[in-house]
Order: C-alpha cells, then structure tokens, then sequence
C-alpha cells in the first residue's frame, strides 16, 4: 500500500525559480540517490509535517514504513542480507506522528537514552547515548559527519537510518555505538507542492513547505522551507523558533550522469531550558552532612511546579546551521557508479543559560542571600544559580568519493564500494567566567524572570581545535553461493588533532598546545546464510577506534584526552536473523548483541596509578517489526535489552577507604526498553498510536556512593500518543495528534549530578493541515 496525495501537476514555477536561484549563493545537505527498490515512495515529498494520503493499491501492496534498501552507497545489500542491526525511520511516519525533531524521530527506535549533562551544566543540541555508549558525535547527514551544538528539525529529511553497534568501517572514529545517518531530499522528475500547517498547545505554530518542479528533460528543482515558533507544554517561558530553507537543484536525472547542488540554512532562537529542582520526586536523598533538622524538613518537602522557570529574561539560545553540497554521480557501465561528495558546512551557538545547584533550606553564615531562610517554611527556601555561556563555531571541509562496482573471481560474485574520504574539521569555542559578579538566588518554589542575572564576559582563555582525516576504505560482499554471502571492511585512516587552550591566571591568558596524530584502521566481517528467498540469519563482528580528542577536539596534558593515550576500542559481535514475510511487506528481525569498550582511564587497584585498564560491556537482544500486516494496518515496533557492566573501573579519591571508588554499572542503560506505532485506514479515515516504555535508568554506579544526593536513578515510565486524520479530498487532509494521552507525569531526563531534571511534556494536543496538489 503505497499512499501518497496523486495531483501533483500544478507546482508553482515561480517557487521553483526560487529554489534554483537560491541554490547557488547558498548552502547545502547532499544524499545520496534513493535506492532503486524505493523509487516509487522516493517521488513522495514530505513537507515535514504528517497528514493523511489517499490510498494507491497498485497489485502487491508496499509500506510506507517499511525501506528495502539502505540509501547510503556504502551498504550494497538490501537490508534483508545486511549483517547488521539497522533501522530506516521513513518520514512517513515522522508524519502520522507529528515529529519534527531528530529527538522526537529516534523515540521510534529502543535503547536511545537522552542525555541533559554536568551538574551545573546542560547538553546543548542533539545529545543521546545508544546502546550504552554516547552518541552525541555519530550523527551524519549523508554520510557525512555533522558536527555542532543544533537541535535537527526533520523538514529536510527523507529518511533516518540508525545503524547499531560499532561501525568504524562504515564512517571512521568515534562510532562505538554506532550512527544516526540523516538522508536529505532531493529533486525529482515529478512536479508537486505540498504544505502543512500546524497549531497546537503550548502557543505551537507551524508552517512547512515542500515544491518540487519539472525544468527541462533531466533537470528539476526543489524547495523545502519551514518556520515554527512555540512554547514547551509545561513549562512557562522556554521557547523554541526555527525557520528554514532548502533550495535544490539536479541535472541529468534518468541519465547516466547526475549532478545535484542544494543547501541547507537552518535559523534558531530559542529560549533554552536549565530543567526544575529534583526535590520532593520519590527516591530524593541529601548529603549527610545536612543537619538533621534540615535533613528531615528537605526529604518531606514538596516538588516545585512542573512550569517553574528559573532562569532570566535574558536567556537566549541563537543557532546557525549552514551546509553546501555538491554531488556528481556517472554511470560508467556494467554496474559501475562513481559518486564524488564535496561539502561545506558551518554551525554557530551562541547560549546564556541559567543552572541551578543548590537548594538553601537553612540560613549559612556569611550568606547573604540566605538570610531569612526558615527551615520550617519552605516558601523561604533559595536555590544557587549558575549563568552558563557558550560561543561556539564548528566548521567541516569534506571530499568523499566512492566507486561501487559489481564483478566475478573465479566464479563468486563481488559487490565492492570502495573510495577515499578527505575531511577538516574545526571546533572553536570562547572562554567565559562570571568572576566578581554577584548571581542573585531564586526563590525555589516561586523563582522570577524579573531577577536581573549578569552576562558572562569573555575572559579570552579560548579553545581552538581542528581534526584532519585521510582515510581511504573498501566494503566487499562475496556471493560465495547463492545462499551464503560474506562481507568484509575495512578502513584505514590517519588523522592529525590540534588544540590550543587558554587558561586564565591573574588576568593573564597563557596558551597551551598540543597534537597528536597516527593512523588506525578498523574493520568488520560478516557471514549471512540465506535460509529462504525471504529469510537469512547471520553472525558479524566489527570495531571501532576512539582516539584522544575525537569528541570535542580537545587535547590536554594527561590524562584521557593526552595526546600520548591510546585509542580507545569498541568490539561488537553479533548474530541475528531478519525475516520477510506477508509477501515481503512485514519485516521481523531478531538480534543478540555484545559490545565492549576498551582503553578507559582507571587507576590501578595496588599502586593507585592512573592506566588504560579499565572496560565498558552491554549486551543484550534486540527485537524489531516493520512493515504492513494487513493492505491498511501499519505496524512499527521495536523492544531492547541492555545488561551493562564497568570492569577494573577505579578511581582515586581521599574521601572513601581504601582511598579509590569502584564503579561496576552504567549509567542511563535502561534494562529494556520498547517502542510501538502502528495506524489503520478505513476509507478517508486514519486512525493510529503508540507507546513508549523505558525501565529505570541509574544514575549512581558506583559499588558505595555514601554521599549521593538528588535522585539515584530516572524512574521508568511509559507514555501513550494517539492520532487520528480524515481526508476531506484528494488535496486536503486534516489529523489532530494527542501526546502523552493519559498525562504522564515523567522524567525524560537527569542530570549527572542528581540535583534537577526535565520533565517530558504533558499531554499535548496538535492540529495538522495538509494541502497537496
């Protein structure tokens, strides 16, 4: 079942003179060519926004959620006989759910964990860890990396295929946990415009559109844009507003030679969240040094309201994303493709964020702002705060040229996609500090927006880092029979880290430099038997190397991030079995799966000294269902087990005997976790929901933590969303989504710390229209 709005015939042609002439001055996010297995739902443009189609049976039915085929070149396999655990997010679910985020779109895929950071801190952008490993730098767009402190909006996206397990092989260092690989639209040769509008809760404003147009014989142009503006439900005074635009061009489309340039621009400005106090949530503890009287009154006092807003009026978040691609595809014959990416992308936040740290329920000597605390009045009771800035550019300069080919030695059959990857990244990010200024406390339970908070000033202690990659990789899958394949990675690269970081003494800044540099290689190999044409299991292993700095491209003196400390390496073995049944339209898969991190900082148990020795491991099975169990019933479903482990984790420490802290868990490993959307259509009507469960996440690890506060651990919840459409005609659809639909009462994220949380919203509701023609 395949269902699109048919009348596309009428796109506006001055729109479409827009996009090309935007496409040139302006930037851009390349994707690779839709598999062919997927081109007729490829035709389907998405204006990022969900609305109801009209239903197209055209003999075997085919899923709106189910892809065949992965789009990147590097995986030459349709996914049936791919040794590996992948997930393809279409957006035609992202539509029925109303998703419009990165984070909203991987709630569709189990053991993806949000992360909010630091104690006084909060993750800026994109932050999650998956499969107990932190994947806040595996994500690409088009298969290459994306780098910066952005929040994604999914307007520009065709699909989202999330790749688990290590997977050097597949995009270089760093991915121990895998990656998010964001797939961009791209002109057709079909002329269609559709656009959604959205209002809902919480202020919530929405306009998207999605034109593509026919030129000429060969050449189309395309044109996404968006612009949103709403507040958060259950939280007073945090706002989020995006605008942005996606112009397209492509020439040669059907020929043997294509060439596609398109941009992406991306415009934030938002007022960030700093989350609420974790006092009063069942589990809240205090250190035992509070004295008993405060002790007691703090452990029976309540929660703040779930709307408490305890930053200023001056808090702001302001992002610029910025991407240009350019693509060349040739055709060179006998099933020989050659592809050449180049890409220029710049992203820039700039954040003045207000934390909070520490609940006063009792007058401290020499304190000020404490006077007046009565430990038996909580509505006198103060909260510390913290003012946060970050300034923040990241740049990448890439080149990616692969050749896939298809040849026979001595009578087995090779699909190979091999190529050369040449990359420049930068990260460079101000030095703030709010010494001699004075941040007024809150009031815990009725904080004020009107408290004047001071700005950061720049102190000029900098960090500047930059990483250049020269890699050059070659994935080879051998038919050795019909039945039996064997695929083979590998990737050698050599990359180069520089940094120099300032530090601040006595109003002098003094740089310190440091690089390192050395080649890795990684490498995976699988063995899939074909027990039918539409069933195969497989076993896989695969690594992937983590080398100091490869996260935020900062090097120091000792320590992890030295320049002398090995790679960190990941190992994954894996066995599994994928299953297509109902005439190919459902698809079942089932997984086991071992990962272990190798090279972590730890001290040693007899002389205290700091080694490479320690270990992280998470294993467990994973359970996945796509696809269409009837011509109008929809499923998509997913369920994870995790059983995470640290070993030789110590640290040195003078406040516990024998002078070190054990640490034998992981934090924010749920045991399991399950997610489910499904949706049926009787004649013009849609109906369709979900739920979502994660177990407990813990945040204490460690073998005794006596003096843990705030929260041990995030409680396990699950939540409901619903939805339901109506087509009104072929070119009007209308759906109302329900989030949270019982009104959950959740946590979607905890500090490291302990100390304060951020709720998930409370049940929302949207109103989609959809306009097609």
């Amino acid at each position: 079942m395949s269902r699109y709005i048919k009348s596309r015939k009428h796109a506006v042609a001055p729109l479409a003179a827009l996009a090309a002439s935007l496409t040139l001055p302006l930037t851009a996010h390349a994707a690779d060519a839709p598999a062919p297995a997927d081109a007729a739902q490829a035709t389907a443009s998405a204006s990022g926004a969900p609305y109801l189609p009209q239903v197209k049976v055209e003999g075997t039915a085919q899923s709106d959620y189910k892809a065949d085929r992965s789009a990147s070149s590097k995986l030459t396999q349709p996914l049936l006989e791919t040794p590996k655990t992948i997930q393809v997010i279409k957006k035609e679910v992202l539509r029925e759910q109303g998703a419009v985020s990165l984070m909203d779109a991987l709630q569709n895929t189990p053991g993806i964990t949000m992360q909010l950071g630091e104690n006084g801190n909060t993750s800026a952008g994109d932050a999650f860890q998956m499969r107990g490993f932190s994947a806040a730098t595996s994500t690409f767009v088009d298969g290459i990396r994306d780098l910066g402190a952005v929040t994604r909006d999914v307007f520009n996206v065709e699909q989202i295929e999330v790749v688990k397990g290590p997977a050097g092989a597949d995009t270089g260092r760093g991915a121990s946990a895998g990656y998010i690989n964001l797939i961009s639209k791209l002109p057709q040769l079909d002329s269609f415009t559709e656009g959604a509008f959205v209002v809902g809760d919480a202020s919530r404003k929405r306009i998207s559109v999605d034109t593509n147009q026919k030129v000429m014989d060969g050449t189309a142009v395309r044109l996404n844009a968006v612009w949103q503006d709403n507040g958060v439900p259950g939280r007073d005074f945090v706002k989020r507003k995006t605008y942005g635009i996606a112009p397209s061009v492509a020439f040669g489309l059907g020929s043997s030679t294509r060439f596609f340039l398109f941009s992406q621009h991306v415009r934030q400005n938002n007022v960030p969240d700093g989350g609420i106090p974790a006092i009063g949530w069942p589990g809240y503890t205090v250190a035992p040094t509070v004295a008993p009287a405060v002790a007691t009154a703090m452990l029976a006092a309540p929660k703040v309201n779930s709307d408490n807003f305890y930053g200023s009026a001056s808090d702001r978040e302001k992002v610029k994303a910025d991407m240009v691609t350019a693509k060349l595809e040739m055709d060179l014959g006998g099933g020989t493709t050659v592809r050449n990416v180049a890409r220029y992308g710049r992203t820039h936040m700039d954040r003045t964020l207000t934390g909070i740290i520490t609940i006063f329920a009792a007058p401290v000597a020499g304190d000020a702002q404490t006077t007046g605390i009565v430990t038996a009045d909580p509505g006198t009771w103060k909260i510390s705060r913290s003012r946060q800035r970050v300034d923040q550019t990241n740049d990448i300069l890439a080149n990616q040229t692969t050749l896939n080919t298809s040849f026979q030695t001595g009578g087995v059959k090779h699909d190979l996609a091999t190529g050369i990857e040449l990359m420049y990244e930068s990260q460079q990010t101000k030095g703030f500090a709010t010494t001699g200024q004075t941040i007024t406390y809150a009031n815990l339970y009725r904080p004020s927006t009107a408290d004047s908070l001071p700005t950061p000033f720049a102190t000029g202690a900098d960090t500047d880092g930059s990483t250049s990659t020269q890699a050059i990789y070659a994935m080879d899958t051998l038919s050795l029979t019909d039945a039996f394949k064997l695929t083979l990675g590998l990737r050698t690269e050599h990359y180069t880290i520089r940094t120099t970081t300032g530090t601040l003494a006595n109003n002098v800044v003094t740089n310190a430099k440091f690089s390192a540099g050395k080649w890795i290689t990684s490498w995976n190999v699988g063995a899939l038997y074909k027990l039918a044409d539409n069933g195969t299991v497989y076993a896989a292993a695969g690594n992937s190397l983590t080398p100091p700095g490869s996260a935020n491209f900062t090097l120091s003196g000792a320590g992890q991030t030295a320049g002398t400390a090995d790679a960190q390496e990941t190992k994954n073995y894996e066995i599994g079995t994928k299953w297509d049944l109902l005439n190919k339209r459902l698809n079942l898969t089932a997984a086991l799966y071992r990962s272990e991190n190798d090279g972590q900082v730890s001290v040693d148990p007899v002389t205290n000294l700091a080694t490479q020795g320690g270990k992280t491991r998470v294993q467990g099975i994973e359970l996945a269902a796509v696809g269409q169990i009837t011509n109008f019933w929809q499923i998509t479903a997913g369920f994870q087990t995790m059983d995470p482990k640290q070993i030789n984790q110590r640290a040195a420490s003078t406040a516990t005997a024998p002078n070190q802290v054990v640490t034998d868990g992981v934090r924010w490993t749920p045991k399991w976790s399950a997610v489910l959307w499904n949706s049926y259509q009787w004649g013009d009507f849609t109906i369709g929901g979900g739920v979502r469960h994660t177990a407990e996440q813990k945040r204490v690890v460690t073998v005794a933590q006596p003096n843990s506060t705030g929260l041990p651990q995030l409680p396990a919840f699950t939540v409901v969303d619903l939805m339901g459409a109506y087509r009104v005609n072929k070119n009007v659809n209308l759906q109302l989504n329900v989030t949270n639909l019982f009104d959950k009462d959740y946590m979607s994220s905890l500090n490291n710390g302990g100390g304060r949380l951020v709720l998930g919203a409370p049940r929302a509701v949207t109103l989609m229209a959809n306009i097609g023609f």
